[in-house]
């Protein structure tokens, strides 16, 4: 269902809340935000009296496939668990990949999340990719697949990755291209592509070049998992001599397109080099603190000049898609790090979540309000739908501290309704639930 008008919203926008306003759209953008009743309503209207209308928030970090694989690896230090987890990645079949990308998906919409960043991991199966970008197709979300690419094969995935997942970069870049001719097909859905490399010790300083090399001539986007853990400047001075952040940019693969996901360990000399390089930051909290990983350095990243966006990580190491969950814990953490109760409010978070890194990830930069000219890519809460967000005295705070899914009403994509009532228009419960049992 295409929505021309939203009427009777009270809308987040210019950094204030203004009750009793429609908002106008065409072509999947917001068109104007004006009082009710001034201007004419379109066909298609949803009434959004007592809702607040929110921008969509952007995902920046998820591996979809691990939907399938939730509680796994309970308790397990990070290098033990990806192996746990590699091990299922190396039996996923398309039909897997398909049931938990869909299930993934759809959680993450139900929570608000309108654009998300799959960071696949390498995998020879042309199948398996096939059927996570349908998955997105029939969801509706708008995402940025990143293909798995790595070049160093390693049994143990100290100094490399998985020889049984890793292939040759042809192959890999051959492969890509055709997901993209297929996600720009016509009809073809909301998906544009980029590659993910696991982490920089997967690749070698030769791959690394040419990675960079086939992204650039693209403009793809580049997603890499860096310093989740102390695990990559040890293994990187093991075998480099230098640490990881030093090893990336001796290979020119530090630039405006790469998107550094984790950096839990990441110093301040580490810092200043991404920044200087214009990369981009995925800020993952629940997982981090999940795998017992630490907590990234937020704040600093900030103040050096970094480009910070929210990631909620696979179900395997978070175990929802629930972004505003990821959002509350988020700023928590930073406040119980720093001790300080004024840190990560409201409107920074909701910048983080919704523009923090999308002019890395090629993604239209976005206010954290609902604006004429932006992608309708909206949300609409209802706290109602749930008491315990009541009374509502400050609805920044009410969605920071007491929001959920549950608030959830309705999520829009390019203005189309993809959830209605707090459930998918696109894919049944009953639909998902029965595909995840059937492929477990």
């Amino acid at each position: 269902m295409r929505i021309d008008t939203i009427v009777n919203a009270t809308v987040w926008s210019g950094g204030t809340w203004t009750a009793d306003q429609d908002v106008h759209l065409v072509d999947g953008r917001v068109d104007a935000v004006a009082p009710a009743g001034t201007r004419h309503r379109g066909a298609e209207v949803l009434d959004a009296a007592g809702g607040h209308l929110v921008p969509g928030m952007v995902n920046t970090h998820t591996h979809l496939y691990q939907a399938g694989l939730r509680g796994i690896g309970e308790g397990m230090p990070l290098l033990t668990w990806l192996r746990t987890v590699g091990e299922e990645t190396v039996a996923l079949t398309p039909e897997r990949a398909y049931a938990a990308a869909a299930a993934a998906a759809t959680e993450a919409l139900r929570s608000g999340t309108t654009t998300l960043v799959e960071h696949m991991w390498p995998h020879r199966s042309t199948e398996v990719h096939t059927a996570v970008l349908r998955a997105l197709h029939d969801t509706g979300i708008r995402a940025v697949l990143c293909r798995g690419v790595a070049d160093r094969a390693d049994v143990t995935r100290k100094w490399g990755f998985d020889p049984r997942l890793v292939q040759p970069l042809d192959e890999i870049f051959a492969h890509t291209d055709e997901l993209a001719a297929e996600a720009a097909a016509p009809g073809g859905g909301r998906v544009s592509m980029g590659l993910a490399v696991p982490n920089p010790r997967s690749l070698t300083p030769a791959g690394m070049r040419e990675v960079r090399a086939y992204a650039d001539a693209r403009e793809l986007p580049v997603s890499l998992h860096l310093l989740e853990t102390a695990t990559d400047d040890l293994m990187c001075r093991e075998h480099a001599g230098t640490g990881a952040v030093d090893y990336l940019e001796r290979a020119g693969f530090l630039w405006d397109r790469l998107l550094a996901v984790h950096c839990v360990e990441l110093d301040a000399t580490g810092r200043a080099t991404l920044a200087r390089h214009g990369v981009g930051v995925s800020y993952n909290p629940l997982s981090n603190m999940r795998l017992g990983s630490g907590v990234a350095p937020v704040p600093a990243m900030r103040e050096a000049g970094l480009r910070v966006g929210l990631g909620v990580d696979g179900a395997a190491s978070n175990d929802t898609q629930d972004i505003l969950e990821a959002m509350r814990m988020g700023a928590y953490l930073q406040r119980a790090v720093h001790k300080r109760s004024d840190l990560l409010g409201f409107e920074e978070m909701m910048s983080i979540a919704v523009d923090g890194a999308n002019e890395v990830l090629g993604l239209e930069p976005r206010p954290a309000g609902v604006v004429p000219g932006i992608q309708a890519d909206l949300v609409l809460h209802r706290f109602d739908r749930d008491y315990a967000c009541l009374p509502v005295h400050d609805p920044g705070a009410t969605l920071l501290t007491c929001a959920g899914s549950r608030t959830v009403d309705t999520v829009m994509v390019a203005g189309e309704a993809l959830v209605s009532g707090g459930q998918s228009l696109r894919l049944t419960d009953a639909f998902l639930t029965r595909e995840l049992l059937r492929t477990r």
